[in-house]
């Protein structure tokens, strides 16, 4: 295949299987990879926004899976696919399931018991996601989008402005971003939930 892709810190590598699941055999680099990712996803943005679903149903597999297919159905093939490989970083592949079922469940409890303010509970949320790392890629963006979701339909406050930067260029905000990440793994959510917001 003709894809030959840099990554940046953070990102996770694609197979080369995976790779094979692009749609458009035309993209040949990063950055035209990136663009098209990025017109599909401003489109699942939109959706997103005007969506109407009962908070309930947002904590299911299913919306999942669906939401990452509006991401990236229109450049991937796998979109909405859980992986099939292990990655350096997440859960074991076969384990998917069992620990995304956990975290649907502690979120609808969270939910359901105001268990934490809205922001926390979205981006504890986006934080357990995107270690669970259900898909081959995109997991990040996905996992914000699911806490825009999360913050809009279920608490009707606005959506998260994610540092207001790009978080695919290299530079200070994606460092805050990813430092504020390993914050959340140990246990402190307040970088990530500053970031959320700024």
């Amino acid at each position: 295949m003709g894809l030959d892709l840099d990554y940046m810190e953070g990102q996770t590598p694609l197979e080369d299987d995976e790779k094979e699941g692009l749609l458009i055999p035309t993209i040949a680099t990063r950055g035209e990879l990136d663009e098209f990712e990025q017109q599909n996803i401003e489109d699942a943005v939109l959706w997103a926004l005007g969506l109407s679903v009962k908070q309930e149903l947002i904590f299911t597999e299913k919306f999942i899976k669906n939401v990452h297919i509006r991401m990236y159905g229109r450049v991937w093939s796998w979109a909405g696919t859980f992986r099939r490989t292990n990655k350096n970083i997440s859960v074991d592949k076969c384990q998917i399931p069992s620990e995304l079922k956990q975290l649907l469940d502690d979120a609808g409890y969270w939910y359901a018991n105001a268990t934490f303010l809205p922001d926390e509970m979205a981006v504890r949320f986006k934080h357990r996601l995107v270690s669970i790392h259900c898909f081959p890629n995109g997991n990040g963006r996905h996992s914000r989008l699911m806490a825009d979701i999360i913050i809009d339909k279920g608490y009707g406050l606005p959506p998260f402005t994610w540092g207001a930067g790009s978080l695919l260029q290299a530079g200070n905000t994606r460092t805050i971003y990813l430092n504020a990440v390993r914050a959340a793994d140990r246990g402190d959510y307040a970088p990530l939930l500053a970031f959320a917001r700024s």
